[in-house]
């Protein structure tokens, strides 16, 4: 869910210090999720601390151990092979663990060096009920060989769980900067510091990347079809998953006005159902970017089905509202567009119809009211109540 995947790399851009660092100065759980938080290593942070997100922290000098004899399986020709500057990414990656890294060693006489991201199967404190770890590596190689969507490179995967105690890939790490979610965005670090062009630059080339996702060939990832014993495509295997969802977050009490919203939608189905990809966590702090404010990776795929192309512009509306709205109490910040400017955009790039947009902006608040409640578990919180639903599924009645 969250930020986590191919490789935050926050190095000059936004963690200078995080290259002489080999771990958090404090890898303590700080509650239930197994959050750990550590000093700041950044001169431009805007606050004392940095908060790891991580459902899981470890020790970082034994997984150097661990990935440096597994690696020196991999890399038969590789000579002098040494790994440093371990670190979990600052305010991103709360679903899945996952820890940045470089190697440097000798092949052929020469010197050589990369940027890797190992990303780590959750064992515990899973948000969806279903296992997609497989299926997300499998998305991002397709992406990653059409080009058209920024996706990092996979190196490796290891399903074996006996090295890492689960099983995980190794990515490359990506350079960019990330518009993170904790503390929010838009009330402290480097984008409140950009100029609203930067901003307009940053969301425009943003859009543009989201708009493209939905033109990935279908019959190149048609593998996303079968999931949970059944094979389904379109609308009816993204709505058949959150259907699901609620049976499973229902099964130590009932949510009524879940049901009934879930009752309401399935009335109101609607006309327009364009097929693409689902990214699954469509928003900003989902993608990396470069010195010139364009798009340099998308991450997280940890949730990609064959839903439909409305979904993620319905997400991205959705989480933009809830990340950059006066209603929630955020400052305005020029250059971030607006809900009806985003939706144009994207219409004019993709090609595709946006008819029936408020019927999958509903359809997300379902969503999002439903991960509420897993995210309060984990959080040792009480349960969201009604008017909490309310607010996520309809923020216009509210």
């Amino acid at each position: 869910m969250v930020a986590n995947a191919i490789g935050w790399e926050n190095a000059r851009l936004r963690h200078a210090a995080i290259a002489s660092e080999s771990k958090p100065v404090d890898r303590k759980p700080a509650g239930q999720d197994g959050c750990a938080k550590g000093r700041t290593l950044s001169s431009d942070a805007a606050s004392s601390e940095d908060v790891i997100v991580a459902p899981s922290v470890r020790d970082l000098e034994e997984l150097e151990r661990q990935l440096t004899d597994w690696m020196h399986r991999q890399m038969a020709d590789a000579d002098q092979l040494r790994l440093t500057n371990f670190a979990y990414p600052f305010g991103a990656g709360r679903s899945h663990e996952t820890i940045l890294f470089d190697a440097a060693w000798k092949e052929g006489g020469e010197d050589r060096g990369q940027g890797f991201v190992v990303r780590i199967k959750p064992s515990a404190h899973t948000y969806y009920p279903d296992d997609l770890f497989d299926e997300q590596i499998r998305v991002m190689q397709v992406l990653n060989r059409q080009g058209r969507v920024k996706v990092a490179r996979i190196f490796w995967h290891e399903p074996d769980a006996a090295v890492l105690g689960q099983p995980f890939f190794v990515m490359e790490k990506k350079q960019g900067r990330v518009a993170v979610s904790t503390p929010p965005y838009v009330r402290s670090g480097w984008v409140t510091e950009l100029t609203p062009d930067q901003r307009a630059k940053m969301w425009d080339s943003g859009i543009r990347q989201l708009a493209t996702i939905p033109g990935t060939p279908l019959d190149s990832i048609d593998f996303l079809a079968d999931r949970a014993g059944r094979t389904l495509r379109g609308l009816e295997q993204e709505w058949d998953m959150y259907e699901r969802f609620l049976k499973w977050v229902s099964a130590d009490r009932r949510w009524p006005f879940l049901e009934d919203a879930m009752q309401d939608l399935r009335r109101r189905w609607p006309k327009n159902q364009p097929a693409g990809l689902v990214w699954g966590d469509a928003r900003i702090g989902n993608m990396m970017f470069d010195e010139n404010f364009e798009v340099s990776a998308v991450v997280d795929w940890e949730q990609p089905s064959l839903g439909g192309a409305l979904h993620d512009l319905a997400w991205w509306n959705s989480i933009g509202r809830m990340n950059e709205s006066p209603r929630f109490g955020h400052p305005v910040r020029e250059g971030i567009p607006g809900r009806e400017e985003t939706i144009a955009l994207w219409r004019e790039v993709s090609g595709i119809s946006t008819d029936d947009i408020e019927w999958y902006e509903e359809f997300t608040g379902l969503k999002i009211a439903l991960l509420s409640i897993r995210t309060a578990e984990f959080r040792g919180q009480p349960a969201p109540d009604d008017d909490r639903f309310r607010f996520l599924i309809k923020p216009l009645d509210s």
